[in-house]
């Protein structure tokens, strides 16, 4: 199996020709773009979560799936095309780089690649940090739908029945107990709570393959039945995904997770760890 994940040493050594995509974001907080423009890596373009990487809100959820157009002017703004080895990044922990890592495969991209522990390990393995931003490329990406698993609110449903449907919330929005972005708290019946956070150190860094494997094998994925895997809004989901592909066990994604889950108020709300 090709890992998903590249090392800041491996990105630093390589003299391959890679495009470079900043997806820095914060669910709360200053505006990914200004974190940008504060310092990224050499050729690195920015790509927006919020306007790039979902479309707006709606019945979809939070961060429903952009359009198809949107991906793909950004992706040829970045200068790729579909078979580019493309590497994409965020401030540390990758939430946001395995959401455009998700996105960008779901699209039609066949070489993506997250850069573990993001722009701090890129730094801290002595990697450069420049403020000028790169001139928009003319890449000749042709974005097609269906190149990643998904699940709709029925699948997801059934998936917690017949197989294994991963929450990757933190446990007291899972419980219920605290729900700060959502109307409404609890959790899909059925679903297993996996906090994304945990598939990596505090550092921002990826836990072992092997690592990964027994947390997910603890929380009966393991490949031997179906997973899947939701959040509040879609994003930390692709995170979990990202974990489990390294981990080699194969996940679908409900994209509109629970934020589309609680627009339909005849689908039932479980609550409690």
């Amino acid at each position: 199996m090709t890992t998903p994940l590249i090392s800041a040493a491996d990105l630093l050594a390589s003299s391959a020709d890679v495009v470079l995509i900043d997806t820095t974001w914060n669910l709360v907080g200053p505006p990914g773009r200004e974190a940008y423009d504060a310092g990224h890596l050499p050729g690195a373009h920015f790509v927006d979560l919020e306007t790039e990487l979902a479309a707006p809100p709606g019945k979809g959820g939070r961060h429903p799936l952009p359009e198809a157009t949107i991906v793909e002017a950004a992706l040829r703004r970045a200068g790729a095309s579909n078979d580019s080895a493309i590497v994409v990044y965020d401030a540390a922990n990758s939430m946001a780089a395995a959401r455009a890592w998700w996105v960008f495969r779901y699209f039609g991209a066949t070489n993506v690649r997250v850069l573990d522990g993001g722009l701090a390990d890129w730094k801290a393995a002595g990697g450069a940090v420049v403020t000028e931003v790169p001139a928009a490329g003319s890449g000749s990406f042709v974005a097609h739908a269906g190149g990643m698993p998904v699940l709709d609110a029925d699948a997801a449903a059934e998936r917690a029945t017949n197989g294994v449907l991963l929450d990757a919330r933190a446990p007291e929005r899972f419980a219920g107990e605290v729900e700060p972005i959502d109307p409404v708290a609890g959790h899909i019946p059925g679903a297993v709570n996996a906090p994304a956070t945990a598939n990596v150190v505090p550092e921002g860094l990826f836990l072992a393959p092997e690592e990964l494997r027994s947390r997910f094998k603890s929380l009966g994925a393991d490949g031997s039945t179906p997973v899947g895997v939701y959040c509040g809004s879609g994003v930390t989901a692709a995170h979990e995904a990202l974990a489990l592909e390294i981990a080699g066990v194969e996940s679908d994604l409900y994209v509109g997770s629970w934020s589309e889950w609680i627009t339909d108020s005849s689908r039932p709300i479980a609550t409690g760890r």
